[in-house]
Formats: C-alpha cells, structure tokens, sequence
C-alpha cells in the first residue's frame, strides 16, 4: 500500500502525504517512501522543484505514528529517530528547493518535515508544534535542533518543554513560516512560487541552499569564504552567460541547468 502520491507538471513534483485516517502521521513506511521520492527527483531533469503537503485539509503532518513508536524501545527508538532524521536530512540537502505547504496540522514529525524543507508556507488554518513531551519522549527528527535554528533557543525551549501548538500567524512571527495564505488560496499560492523557482537557474539554485545551509554551521570568516567559491562557480555556468545577456538584452533569461 502506498502513503504516497505524487504528482508531476510543469517541472514541479508534488509530494502529498495520504494517510487521511491516522492525519497523515509518519509511519516507517511513509518516511521510507516519502525519502525514495527525494532522493530520485534529485537526478530527474523533469523536475526542478519539489512541493511536499499533506492529504485532506485539517493536516499536513499530525506527527509521527503513535501506533508505532508504542512498541519501540532504546535499541528501536534510535533506529526509527536515525532513519527520520535521514528523511529529513535528504529534503535539507535537495538540490532542488523544496517547499512545505502546510495545509493544517504541523505537529512532532510533521513540523520536523516543514522545518527541513526549504520554505513553509502555511494556510490560515494551520497549527504547528513539538508535543512529544506530552508523550514522555522528546523531537527524534530533529525538532530541538532545527528549531533553535529557526527561531532562537528562547522560543525552541519554550516550544519543546511545554508541547503546545502555536497558530500560523505566530509561526511567521517567530521565523518558523515564512508566509501565511488563506487555506483556499493555499494551493495556487504555493504553485505559484514553485513556478518562480522552476525558471530560476538550477545551478545558481542549489547553490543558494548550500551556501545558506553550510554556512550557518561555519564561523562566519570560513562561511563567506565558502560563499566566494559557489560565486566562482555559479560564474563559470552557461546560465550566468545566459542570465547576464538576457538582463542587458530586455528579455527573459531561459536557463539550462549547464
């Protein structure tokens, strides 16, 4: 059975999670799906951005199943946090922009997802939050981590030691979101940014997410020196060519990815 559907048009890959029942939560099989959807869109021509939401319109990601971690231990445990954080490790490492919209609830492993993707746009309905507390575990896919990353530690302890959700509003405040859309305009919103993406130079792209994410764990002197080599790089491509004539030429630049 599939937890899974995807979605291809326009050069963008639609990944929504369809488990409607259990509120999209992430079982083993749906991390592993969810990770093989990645991982191929990263070598596929046919795709230049990926959109990750979930089924129905109360959830994007409930969390993670509670069916499952029920019956894990500190051996099994481990094994199902390591393989979650490589979920979210293969989003926050793509390539090609990946884009959270969070069509409803965004709590436990369904926040870690929204955080690891590269941008999270969030309908008026959504809520997000780090309960796992409320459960006597804490964030196994990297919710303490990214979090703090995200929001400041203030807020990220805040968030994790009390377990409460917070509503879309209040997650662009904090840096958690970045913009909030009425639910029904949720979906042509976060396709529209996608189609900006999707023109915009491959090459210049992901250099953008290495550099922002590479970066960020480097002293600043070693993450600017960093940025001077993606910027050697991204000048030596034919879409720098094409981007520089275009702009001085009046028209719109078409980019190759070469």
């Amino acid at each position: 059975m599939s937890y899974t559907l995807t979605h291809i048009e326009n050069r963008i890959l639609t990944i929504t999670i369809n488990r409607p029942d259990k509120l999209n939560a992430l079982n083993q099989a749906t991390l592993e799906e969810l990770k093989s959807h990645v991982v191929a869109a990263q070598d596929n021509t046919d795709i230049a951005v990926i959109i990750i939401t979930g089924s129905g319109d109360k959830a994007f990601v409930a969390g993670a199943d509670i069916g499952e971690l029920a019956t894990t231990n500190a051996v099994t445990g481990m094994q199902f946090a390591k393989f979650g954080q490589s979920v979210m490790n293969a989003i926050e490492d793509s390539r090609k922009p990946v884009i959270a919209a969070v069509n409803g609830f965004a709590l436990g492993g369904g926040c870690e997802l929204a955080m690891a993707c590269h941008l999270r746009i969030a309908s008026d309905n959504a809520k997000f939050g780090q309960p796992e507390i409320k459960l006597g575990v804490i964030p196994g896919f990297g919710g303490s981590q990214r979090l703090t990353r995200l929001v400041g530690r203030g807020k990220s302890m805040e968030m994790n030691l009390l377990g409460e959700m917070i509503d879309a509003n209040e997650a662009v405040r904090i840096g958690l979101a970045n913009q909030v859309i009425p639910a029904a305009d949720l979906s042509a919103t976060v396709n529209s940014i996608a189609s900006k993406l999707a023109a915009s130079a491959p090459i210049a792209l992901s250099m953008v997410i290495d550099t922002v994410n590479r970066g960020y764990e480097f002293s600043l002197a070693d993450a600017l020196d960093y940025e001077i080599k993606a910027f050697g790089i991204c000048c030596a491509t034919e879409d720098k060519s094409e981007g520089t004539s275009a702009f001085l030429e009046k028209r719109t630049a078409q980019f190759s990815g070469q």
